[in-house]
């Protein structure tokens, strides 16, 4: 008799309200305004990273390749919550339907794990071309290159498939009202009128497994790497040698922080302010950030910008 009453109650919930900002509309128009201006910012840096790369054939490398991927990545990440966290702003309609949440949470969770597994993928890289470039071509040919990708995008559709149907076997028969402006799993756990320890249990499993292989695999990379340059003679064969790495693991840092944080802090840390706060930091700022630190940090990437930059500019002028 309960799971029919169970199954009754979790039926009756077909949509969501997404109460993450301000209930004003002075509020709402400046969350518009400045979820606009990321969003463009976003677009703007990671589609110029994913065309001077294909336009310019000297970059067609591996190290790019995966930067490509990661960007493309960074585009389905930053479109799959803010367009429609500004659609809320103008129309004042929190309203997300239970088939929106459930393609959001899948969508993000694949977009967050295949950040993280271009992010490993992209540290193996460096390694190779710092301490084996003989043999860089060789270990890294084009179908090894693919195959990772393959290989990662695979399973980050097999993980977030198993993460989103765990986290909709909850019922949900009470309120509907998600503290957040996207469906976040943490926060449909706190309205779920179900047990939800194992699904708690079940994420820090899945977040130690997976953040422990990446973060170790991650730092053995770079010890091996920071062992081969310091081995190199000459500071400016050093300066060049770190200045590849840089950008990476800055990203990198700054994306297993944000996420650490929301996921796998503890409940007594978890406010409304706090979780809107680190929300942004892993959905909304990688995105933004990564093109910004590439393009700062990449020499290659800044002259192929500048080149495409200048002719732009000569064809709009003849």
């Amino acid at each position: 008799m309960s799971e029919r009453t169970g199954m009754a109650n979790q039926s009756t919930v077909m949509e969501f309200l997404l109460m993450g900002f301000s209930d004003t509309r002075d509020g709402q128009r400046l969350h518009f305004v400045m979820f606009l201006f990321i969003y463009l910012v976003a677009l703007t840096g990671n589609w110029i990273i994913v065309s001077v790369v294909i336009l310019n054939h000297h970059l067609h490398t591996p190290m790019h390749f995966f930067l490509v991927n990661l960007s493309l990545t960074d585009i389905c990440y930053i479109t799959t919550t803010v367009p429609k966290s500004m659609a809320i702003s103008l129309t004042d309609s929190k309203i997300i339907t239970f088939l929106g949440c459930v393609a959001q949470i899948f969508l993000i969770v694949t977009s967050a794990f295949s950040e993280l597994s271009l992010l490993t993928i992209m540290a193996y890289d460096r390694y190779v071309a710092i301490c084996h470039p003989l043999q860089y071509n060789l270990i890294l040919n084009w179908n090894t290159c693919n195959q990772m990708v393959v290989t990662s995008w695979i399973s980050c559709l097999l993980y977030s498939s198993l993460q989103t149907v765990i986290t909709f076997q909850l019922n949900f028969c009470g309120p509907n009202m998600i503290g957040q402006f996207f469906c976040d799993i943490p926060q449909l756990q706190k309205i779920s009128c179900s047990d939800t320890k194992v699904n708690e249990i079940l994420i820090w499993i899945f977040g130690l497994l997976v953040g422990s292989f990446c973060i170790g695999f991650i730092f053995a990379s770079y010890g091996y790497i920071i062992s081969a340059v310091l081995k190199i003679p000459s500071v400016e064969g050093r300066s060049k040698a770190f200045s590849t790495c840089s950008p990476h693991l800055t990203v990198f840092s700054l994306f297993i922080s944000a996420a650490l944080f929301s996921y796998m802090r503890p409940k007594s840390l978890s406010f409304p302010t706090i979780d809107l706060f680190s929300a942004v930091l892993y959905t909304v700022m990688p995105p933004v950030l990564n093109p910004i630190i590439y393009s700062l940090r990449n020499k290659d990437i800044q002259a192929a910008v500048w080149k495409l930059t200048s002719t732009i500019k000569k064809k709009i002028l003849t």
